[in-house]
């Protein structure tokens, strides 16, 4: 029995790790098996190599390169074992973070970074992307009074709205996966919108 992957994605501080703790407890709840992890990261070697993307001066490519080591260790080792056993993955970013920060945000080539995802995931996609839409200056104001920033936090207005575009561009390119939340709303609000995304897939 195949599990099933779901991935969070959306700007920094637009609230995704508030909640993904909050759907792992209410899957568990219901009998499900319930595997949470994060891109970049997840393994070993990925939490090494996400150090390296979040605090090391480096260009797109670099970090592209970067990430889909981390992500290619990744799905070998943690997300399709767990899926072959049948759990559900929860996964904080996944490859849609990659073509909205490196090629939106960035501005590197999508045609590279698409190479690269045929290679790394030899067709793996999330079976449903919950995006955590918010407009880039509400995100900074709750970054700020959160934590010091990385090299991606720091990075100034104009950088978020591309990075929000290259999110929208991917839905757009793939609707049927995509649930697109409105994360400007309170808490328990988001969480009702989460609850209605996974609750109108056909799976459980």
């Amino acid at each position: 029995m195949s599990g099933r992957f779901i991935t969070f994605e959306g700007i920094d501080g637009a609230g995704k790790s508030t909640h993904i703790e909050t759907l792992a407890d209410w899957l568990r709840e219901r009998g499900h098996g319930v595997v949470v992890t994060r891109e970049p990261g997840g393994t070993p070697l990925a939490e090494q190599l996400r150090e390296l993307v979040l605090h090391a001066p480096m260009d797109a490519l670099c970090e592209a390169l970067l990430v889909f080591a981390a992500r290619r260790d990744h799905l070998q080792n943690v997300i399709e074992p767990a899926l072959a056993r049948g759990d559900t993955v929860l996964c904080d970013r996944f490859t849609d973070a990659t073509f909205a920060y490196q090629g939106g945000g960035r501005g590197f080539d999508t045609a590279v970074l698409a190479r690269l995802e045929q290679w790394v995931q030899q067709g793996r996609q999330p079976d449903l992307t919950l995006w955590f839409d918010l407009a880039p200056a509400t995100a900074a104001a709750r970054r700020g009074a959160a934590r010091a920033p990385d090299r991606f936090e720091a990075q100034d207005e104009a950088f978020f709205d591309r990075v929000r575009a290259g999110y929208a561009a991917r839905a757009a390119g793939d609707p049927g996966r995509f649930a697109r939340l409105q994360a400007a709303a309170e808490p328990a609000a988001v969480w009702q919108q989460v609850q209605a995304a996974v609750e109108a897939r056909p799976w459980w």
